[in-house]
């Protein structure tokens, strides 16, 4: 049995469902919105790589080491973008939240708290994990304001650690967070969900 079971999260408007090949129009359509593929510190497909991302992402899946989700408009059944838990350690009960980017209409809403939300809730709270992780490239600013936002904790960073898109070599910031967090942070992320916008 994988440790990260295939299973469909949902509140607020946003349901994530695991990521399946029938998603391949709907991501395409989420990544040209805003040509995310452009940005040289994310890792969103470009269009005609899209089928490929999914077989990755697929056979990852088999492997368990990563179980990725389609995020969508639980009304409308629209896909906004996607996002991963990645790295399972089911050994020391540990996953780490990424390959993260949405459609940039979506960008700066509820989409990503209310996704972290969810994933950080079945993670603690279903799955038993001890901690959840997060990396991000260290050029990615927002990025890294988004994941500090959530109250996790900046572990350091890995000089060296990985080719981005460009050919040009990153260093990768690391954050965690522990169980013993996550009562906390999740009435801080609750709080900034019911704040008005």
């Amino acid at each position: 049995m994988a440790f990260v079971e295939p299973v469909t999260l949902s509140e607020r408007g946003i349901t994530l469902v695991p990521l399946a090949r029938e998603h391949e129009a709907g991501l395409r359509a989420a990544a040209a919105d805003g040509a995310l593929w452009n940005i040289r510190v994310t890792s969103v497909p470009e269009p005609e790589s899209t089928r490929k991302y999914i077989e990755d992402a697929l056979a990852m899946r088999a492997a368990g080491n990563r179980f990725a989700f389609c995020v969508t408009n639980s009304d409308t059944g629209k896909v906004l973008g996607s996002t991963s838990y990645h790295d399972i350690l089911p050994a020391v009960n540990r996953v780490e939240i990424g390959y993260t980017w949405y459609a940039k209409s979506v960008q700066r809403s509820h989409v990503n708290s209310t996704c972290k939300l969810l994933m950080m809730t079945h993670a603690f709270d279903v799955l038993g994990c001890n901690v959840v992780g997060w990396r991000t490239d260290n050029f990615n600013f927002a990025s890294q304001a988004a994941i500090e936002r959530l109250g996790a904790k900046k572990d350091g960073v890995i000089r060296g650690h990985a080719l981005r898109r460009d050919g040009t070599i990153r260093d990768t910031v690391m954050y965690s967070m522990a169980q013993g967090e996550w009562p906390e942070a999740r009435a801080q992320l609750l709080y900034l969900l019911d704040k008005p916008r």
